[in-house]
């Protein structure tokens, strides 16, 4: 499993410079990336967010450039993009060939009405252009798909594969010992000052599509005190391999041990208070460890919450929150 190298730089601020952007690729860091109708809700929500704890880098085909390969295909101009933006984001990385993540991040998607999980195409562990290129058009033809289609009617969005603006996140892949979702609601019982966080070994594949029992931890807020712990027997877990990912089972010796630390614990629940707390609203937020450094993979609204009716106040991916 691949490492971060030392040169590895994942705040923003700490880059050595800023790289200029294109009209098809905006970086993370750019200010551009703060605005959903460039780089999707997704994208511009972990740029924002950036200010407040580490992602991992990256930079985004914008959701215009979808719209200019009407057909789902990269044409050559558009593949000598990515590869420049490719090989910046190697000397970024300290890697010659960084495996990254890509992941859609369409403009209606993360918002409080239709967070869009699960609906469209993420490509963990990809390396090289000709993956990346492979990768992207499937995310763009995802946008599309029976599945993503029934989604977007049963949330009144624009059905016309012409007018979904959908863009591509590509980011360096955190090599995850352990992976984490937490809500800073409590999504069982609805109390607002509980936050649930569930982690288990390796990428977060398996923990996303339930195919491990995860541990958890309910928290409540005020004070950060664990009121609830429970490990798992944990048998599955995701990890990289030549072209992808792959799920195995978790070694014997790994399987009823917890997770996470409590130090790790504590560190996951004060990063969901703060992005709380910046935000103004419960999130669902999506991390993970690698080499004991907690990075931040996304967050998003909570749509519902139990016996609450919660509706924000506002949307989380709108330009001004990041003003």
């Amino acid at each position: 499993m691949d490492s971060f190298s030392p040169r590895i730089v994942t705040h923003p601020t700490a880059w050595p410079q800023r790289i200029e952007s294109t009209p098809d690729i905006i970086w993370l860091d750019d200010p551009r990336a703060n605005d959903t109708s460039n780089v999707g809700a997704k994208a511009a929500n972990l740029s924002r967010l950036a200010r407040i704890h580490r992602i991992p880098p990256g930079f985004c085909l914008t959701a215009a450039c979808r719209l200019c390969h009407p057909d789902d295909r990269i044409e050559p101009a558009l593949r000598m993009a990515i590869s420049a933006a490719y090989d910046i984001l190697a000397e970024r990385c300290g890697v010659a060939l960084p495996a990254v993540a890509v992941r859609s991040s369409a403009i209606d998607e993360d918002g409080q009405t239709a967070s869009f999980a699960g609906q469209h195409e993420t490509f963990l562990n990809v390396r090289g252009v000709d993956e990346i290129c492979d990768a992207v058009e499937r995310c763009w033809a995802s946008a599309h798909t029976e599945q993503a289609l029934a989604y977007r009617r049963h949330h009144d969005l624009t059905l016309a594969s012409s007018q979904i603006r959908m863009a591509v996140l590509v980011q360096q892949l955190v090599p995850a010992d352990t992976s984490a979702i937490m809500f800073t609601a409590n999504p069982v019982n609805g109390m607002q000052d509980e936050l649930m966080l569930t982690a288990s070994w390796g990428l977060g594949e398996s923990l996303a599509g339930g195919t491990v029992t995860p541990d958890t931890w309910t928290i409540r807020k005020p004070g950060r005190l664990v009121i609830h712990e429970g490990i798992a027997t944990k048998n599955r877990m995701t990890i990289p391999t030549h072209g992808g990912v792959r799920e195995i089972d978790v070694p014997r010796m790994l399987r009823q041990v917890p997770s996470l630390a409590p130090a790790q614990v504590q560190q996951a629940t004060q990063l969901g208070i703060a992005l709380e707390r910046h935000l103004g609203w419960p999130v669902d937020v999506e991390c993970a460890f690698a080499g004991g450094v907690l990075y931040l993979l996304q967050s998003r609204p909570i749509t519902t919450i139990p016996n609450q009716g919660f509706h924000a106040s506002q949307d989380i991916v709108s330009p001004a929150a990041g003003a």
